[in-house]
């Protein structure tokens, strides 16, 4: 059987931020599971490994595509580059995203777009022109990695915390538009995780982290792809970060920007 006779006689998950974290936890289940997969990422030696170890020890077919989801044509290329393979995607996975730490007026503007880019726009723009074949055919699944910070605003973190609010905005309207579609949309929202995320946005050290048991990735993306399967709209990781995203909505927002401030800064 040719390269497309195998990927169409299985299932397609494509999974942006593939390389590492949530979204490499997340691959390896959907590997399990018998998809093929498309992998998006920047770290193309990190891809081309995974794709060789996952084609041996899965027997699936693996597409690595390279792109920095931080340039506004990426969308559109990937889109064009599957539709000339004739693959078909049925698994849509949002997970590539970033953070910055600081104040608002001394962070950088450059970051910041770049970080809007990915968390929002990208998002966005793939679930697009995903979505409308996923309608067509009456069937398909999204899931959209968000946060627990998606639930109250957070200083220190601002423009990071505004995207995860939009995607969970996002994503549980457009799940109701789509009731009776066949496609269903869930939202994934983790708390602190096991990952180079808190090093990378440097705060690894506030008083948020130190000391906290924080999930491990694999456990976090499996709660995603069991709840994306049931076709749950909304899934938070852990008890207690259920607890906190629940419970802000009962006390003043002035209160819950306060104490997450205090919960931001590094001792």
């Amino acid at each position: 059987m040719n390269i497309k006779g195998q990927l169409q006689c299985k299932e397609t998950a494509l999974i942006t931020g593939a390389a590492s974290g949530i979204g490499y936890q997340l691959a390896c289940i959907f590997a399990s599971e018998n998809y093929n997969l498309v992998l998006v990422d920047r770290n193309e030696i990190k891809l081309l490994e995974i794709a060789i170890d996952f084609k041996e020890k899965f027997n699936i077919l693996v597409k690595t595509i390279v792109k920095d989801l931080s340039i506004h044509t990426s969308p559109n290329e990937i889109f064009t580059e599957l539709q000339q393979d004739n693959i078909q995607v049925d698994v849509l996975v949002n997970n590539a995203g970033f953070g910055t730490y600081g104040f608002f007026n001394e962070t950088s503007l450059n970051h910041e777009l770049e970080m809007l880019q990915v968390n929002l726009v990208c998002l966005t723009h793939l679930t697009k022109l995903f979505l409308k074949n996923m309608v067509k055919q009456g069937r398909g699944k999204i899931l959209n990695v968000a946060s627990a910070a998606a639930f109250q605003p957070g200083p220190l973190m601002a423009v990071y915390f505004a995207t995860k609010a939009y995607v969970l905005s996002f994503s549980e309207a457009i799940a109701n538009e789509l009731e009776g579609t066949g496609v269903t949309v869930t939202v994934l929202c983790p708390g602190s995780t096991v990952s180079a995320f808190h090093e990378r946005t440097g705060m690894a050290d506030s008083k948020l982290l130190k000391g906290q048991k924080m999930m491990d990735a694999q456990t976090v993306a499996l709660m995603g792809y069991d709840a994306l399967m049931r076709g749950q709209t909304i899934v938070i990781p852990g008890l207690l970060n259920q607890i906190l995203a629940k419970s802000v909505r009962f006390f003043p927002r002035k209160m819950v920007t306060k104490i997450v401030r205090s919960m931001q800064e590094n001792n």
